[in-house]
């Protein structure tokens, strides 16, 4: 292939890459929105309110699921991001679609509970206590059917103040209904490994490809490889969408990077390949010799 054609086929793959990146984020990255939860009773009047990158209150004090007293500091991991879940034990139906959700979406996750990523349910309810906590930490560890990631769930249960300090931070409003249930929005959050609230993911689906960008996304790093971090970069979450989608200029911006790089490197081979032949070459200005008697 001579130089010329070489760059005729480099800027020929270039348009192509604009191109694919234009018709993904046309439709191939739109996921389809959470199914609604407007309808569910419990969801009256209560809502979730924006506050990312707030900071949790890591001071609060709960109930582990022993019994223990915990600081929030000491239950968040110190290497790896953590999903957080808010509702209640004895919640009769939201509470249990979002965290069987959630269960679903780790499922078909590769990364595992308490070597990637933790779990934290809290229980709004402050007549709740460690050992309700227990029983539904069992039952979930359970069904999740991975040996040996017990350490990686954690049920709290505490009083209102503390209740009220982590729920506020992350904008999640709830209220007591007269017959002692609690309204609340249905959401869970992910949370950085310095206790930073990083997303929200609202509704009761969570894709496992969602889940794991999110969990990348706040791990600040620490987790996922380094293909990861660059699918990342190429996505940005969309609510609208409940998820992550492709976005076309970085897409572009990778492409055009890589086809400089072949662009360079071929027309480089060229010039050392053309360059190698000259000093091969003999001398073309040399004379016949010349017989002397």
């Amino acid at each position: 292939m001579t130089p010329t054609r070489f760059i005729l086929a480099t800027l020929s793959a270039l348009a192509a890459t604009a191109s694919i990146a234009a018709q993904v984020s046309v439709g191939g990255g739109y996921q389809e929105p959470a199914p609604t939860v407007d309808a569910i009773p419990e969801l009256a009047g209560v809502t979730i309110i924006d506050k990312l990158d707030s900071q949790l209150p890591l001071d609060a004090t709960f109930r582990d699921d022993r019994g223990n007293l915990v600081h929030l500091r000491d239950v968040l991991p110190k290497d790896r991001p953590a999903i957080l879940q808010i509702g209640y034990m004895k919640c009769p139906m939201l509470c249990s679609l979002v965290m069987n959700a959630l269960l679903r979406g780790i499922q078909d996750m590769d990364w595992t509970v308490g070597q990637q990523y933790d779990i934290i349910s809290l229980s709004v309810n402050p007549k709740e206590g460690p050992e309700l906590a227990a029983g539904k930490k069992a039952g979930y560890v359970a069904e999740y059917g991975r040996a040996q990631t017990a350490s990686g769930w954690h049920f709290l249960t505490g009083e209102e103040p503390s209740i009220h300090a982590l729920t506020e931070s992350v904008g999640f409003e709830y209220r007591i209904q007269p017959n002692g249930e609690f309204s609340h929005a249905a959401a869970v959050f992910i949370i950085t490994p310095d206790g930073r609230l990083s997303r929200v993911l609202y509704g009761v689906k969570y894709e496992s490809n969602t889940v794991r960008m999110a969990l990348l996304e706040a791990s600040q790093g620490k987790i996922g490889t380094t293909l990861d971090r660059i699918i990342l970069w190429c996505h940005i979450y969309d609510a609208q969408a409940g998820g992550y989608v492709v976005l076309a200029m970085r897409v572009m911006q990778i492409g055009g990077a890589l086809t400089l790089l072949l662009l360079g490197g071929g027309l480089g081979w060229f010039w050392w390949q053309e360059a190698h032949a000259r000093r091969l070459a003999p001398p073309s200005n040399a004379q016949p010799g010349v017989a002397h008697h």
